[in-house]
């Protein structure tokens, strides 16, 4: 840290990447719904979309709306508008409530994507800015682990698994308060966000656009793997929703796990050889999974699928950046864009679910990572061949 007074802006600050992490609770809370309404699985797994589909439409927007406003106002509206969605449904619990609460909880992640990662930067030393980065994603993967366990303890102990909303809203609109009771020094951006043209020039540099279309394949996996882990430990291997959904925290643990060893392990590694046997230990994982028949051994393979896609999207992030630094501020706005995949996928494997069963469509996920297994091959055969 600078000062102390930097001190006081950057635990605010961090504190946005828990609230960041609430968009999770899509995953336990889909199965919870489908249960309370009946859904089938390919209606159900539309709500996992009314939250990803706005990083297709809103991240743009929101980077001219920072430029023009700050980064700091865009981050608390962000926060706001979770906080106000997550209420939504507490207090008119219906299909379409649910949909309107997730569509105002998509929205609001967008703009803390969007803005509470630049603002991070601005409350760190020149040294600390990566470390920080890396510990954001640590607490954003701690606030996704505890979110099926916070809701889990609810229905024991209070018996209605939607306190978690009102829980979570008071912590958004506190965290926004807090942040907006410190004063925060942002740095002028150099240019303003990136125009169209700009943006279809760089979608035909053959290196960026496959990386990208990775990182649509890889929020696709994360999303539809926290969505759809529940319902297929429940159905096969037929076990109430609450311990099911207990895998979804497994899976979170080691997200946090692998993110945190990532931290300090890519210091001293490679990035794209990291990135190649990260791919390798999910798909692994992966494989395990679908064909193994015992609880408690698929257990351990969700925590080995977590702790090789941990650190997938930093690195992908990282190296398509590289790439062309002096477009950073556009190449970062189509990741975000390409974030969209998270409304894709899952409701893809919630049709093939519903017609040809919940152990088929997890073939979906294996795509998804064999194409970033191709990614990851290119960016390295790329180094090579530079």
């Amino acid at each position: 840290m600078k000062s102390k007074s930097t001190l006081k802006s950057f635990l605010p600050v961090l504190f946005t990447f828990y609230v960041m992490g609430f968009v999770d609770i899509v995953g336990v809370a889909t199965g919870y719904i489908k249960q309370d309404f009946d859904l089938s699985d390919g209606v159900a797994q539309l709500l996992p979309s009314m939250v990803f589909i706005w990083f297709a439409l809103v991240s743009i927007p929101t980077s001219i709306f920072q430029a023009r406003k700050g980064k700091k106002i865009t981050v608390i509206i962000g926060m706001i508008i979770t906080g106000l969605g997550l209420l939504v449904p507490f207090i008119v619990y219906s299909y379409i409530t649910v949909v309107l609460g997730f569509v105002m909880l998509g929205i609001g992640n967008t703009i803390l994507q969007v803005s509470a990662n630049p603002l991070l930067i601005d409350v760190s030393s020149e040294k600390a800015k990566a470390a920080n980065l890396s510990l954001s994603q640590f607490i954003k993967a701690i606030a996704s682990m505890l979110g099926p366990i916070i809701t889990t303890s609810l229905v024991v102990y209070f018996g209605d698994w939607k306190l978690i909303f009102p829980v979570y809203a008071i912590l958004s609109v506190a965290s926004s308060l807090w942040l907006y009771s410190v004063k925060v020094d942002e740095t002028m951006t150099e240019k303003s966000s990136a125009s169209l043209g700009t943006i279809i020039q760089l979608l035909k540099n053959r290196f960026i656009l496959i990386m990208i279309m990775s990182v649509f394949m890889m929020v696709g996996f994360d999303v539809a793997m926290n969505s759809n882990i529940a319902n297929y430990l429940q159905t096969r291997f037929d076990i109430n929703l609450e311990t099911a959904s207990l895998g979804i925290s497994i899976y979170f643990a080691a997200l946090m796990i692998g993110r945190l060893a990532g931290a300090v392990m890519l210091r001293k590694l490679d990035a794209k050889y990291f990135l190649v046997i990260s791919t390798i230990l999910t798909l692994l994982g992966l494989a395990g999974i679908i064909f193994v028949d015992d609880l408690f051994t698929v257990q351990i393979l969700i925590f080995i699928t977590g702790l090789g896609f941990a650190n997938l999207f930093p690195i992908i992030f990282a190296i398509t950046v590289e790439s062309r630094p002096e477009y950073a501020n556009e190449i970062s706005g189509l990741i975000i864009f390409f974030v969209c995949g998270g409304a894709v996928i899952p409701p893809l494997m919630g049709l093939i679910s519903q017609h040809y069963g919940v152990s088929l469509s997890f073939g979906v996920l294996v795509l998804c990572i064999l194409y970033v297994g191709f990614a990851a091959w290119y960016a390295l055969k790329s180094r090579k061949t530079a």
